[in-house]
């Protein structure tokens, strides 16, 4: 069966979750591979629900930003953000991004991206 309906439901505002932030601290690209450790996964216990819940995400096999929004159910830039936070935390680790490409480059991965994610 699938993941347990979350009680919280709609009613947490994105807002909420990034307490009122909407930039993250640092730019992390849609395709950024992010790892968490097993110690980083018991350390996010404390770190609220949404981290612990990405963090045992990215335990097993790295994710991407893209990839941490959608299994989540995240906002893309509420993800962002949280990612970011868990970045300079030291609960994730930004194991690779791609390198900077040209706009033609960048556009097809992109494309790779969102057509993975329509296959979710």
């Amino acid at each position: 069966m699938g993941e347990p309906h979350d009680p919280r439901g709609n009613l947490v505002r994105p807002y909420a979750v990034t307490r009122g932030r909407t930039e993250p601290r640092r730019d992390i690209p849609i395709e950024a591979v992010l790892v968490a450790s097993q110690p980083a996964v018991q350390e996010a216990r404390f770190a609220g629900h949404d981290k612990y819940r990405i963090a045992v995400l990215c335990e097993p096999r790295a994710q991407s930003l893209a990839e941490i929004a959608a299994y989540s159910r995240l906002a893309l830039g509420v993800a962002r953000v949280l990612v970011a936070d868990m970045v300079a935390d030291g609960l994730l680790t930004l194991h690779s991004a791609a390198p900077k490409q040209g706009f033609t480059e960048r556009m097809d991965l992109l494309e790779r991206v969102l057509s993975g994610l329509r296959k979710l």
